[in-house]
């Protein structure tokens, strides 16, 4: 029996789990099983691997994106240029590692974006905003970091303006702000500043629409949460493991 699953910390907000035991019911797949690995820290990862020769693959959620380079063997260039790795490839006792979040964000902010958006505001500078960040480049669009500790090249939430929002037309949020259970939270923004030519694109799909995406709605802005995005990195993560 072949084993995939998720580290992360904590994972009670997964959706790989569910996902893939449905995939493998629905394609007849009988030699493969999905499980969740909570590790309280990454150390916790060189335990797992040794007690589990049966793991094939790994996904990687919060926090551990940017906590995997020293115990990959390889990475893809993906991995190697965002400094985030989502994905892992065991075979033969090696771990090589990808970056599905951008193949991901990529496919799913295309279906929506408009040529008109060409400055981004990203919330949050945790592994995911990497992925995001390439991608935007990659388009061509601009991009404003912004995060609770501000530093170089980030602004502080404090420093959005009206003006700012009103000049980023597309705005992403990356942090886990109203995920569920917290879904009274979001992003401290200046909402008002948001109308009809806005994109707000939440890697969040619990619950489906987040405050953040709430209050975009109510100003007539386009809005998408993270769930498509995720059905396209499940499916790249088992063309990954079945290369």
């Amino acid at each position: 029996m072949k084993t995939y699953g998720l580290i992360g910390f904590p994972l009670s907000h997964s959706f790989s789990k569910k996902y893939f035991t449905e995939k493998f019911l629905k394609e007849g797949i009988n030699d493969a099983r999905y499980e969740l690995f909570p590790l309280a820290h990454i150390s916790e990862l060189s335990q797992l691997l040794t007690s589990r020769p049966d793991l094939c693959g790994l996904n990687v959620t919060i926090p551990y994106k940017e906590q995997l380079h020293s115990f990959l063997q390889e990475e893809n260039d993906t991995v190697a240029a965002t400094g985030a790795c989502n994905c892992i490839l065991i075979k033969d006792g090696k771990l090589k590692g990808f970056n599905t979040d951008v193949i991901g964000f990529e496919k799913s902010l295309l279906g929506l974006w408009k040529p008109s958006q060409t400055k981004a505001l990203v919330l949050g500078t945790g592994g995911a905003s990497k992925a995001v960040l390439f991608v935007l480049k990659k388009l061509g669009i601009a991009s404003q970091l912004v995060s609770r500790n501000p530093s170089v090249g980030s602004l502080g939430y404090d420093d959005v303006t009206n003006e700012i929002v009103k000049d980023h037309l597309l705005i992403i949020n990356t942090t886990p702000a109203g995920m569920y259970p917290h879904t009274d939270e979001c992003p401290p923004l200046p909402y008002d500043a948001i109308g009809a030519q806005h994109f707000l694109f939440d890697l969040i799909y619990n619950p489906e629409k987040t405050m953040f995406l709430k209050k975009g709605e109510e100003r007539g802005a386009v809005i998408q949460n993270g769930f498509e995005m995720l059905v396209i990195q499940a499916e790249e993560s088992w063309k990954i493991w079945n290369q």
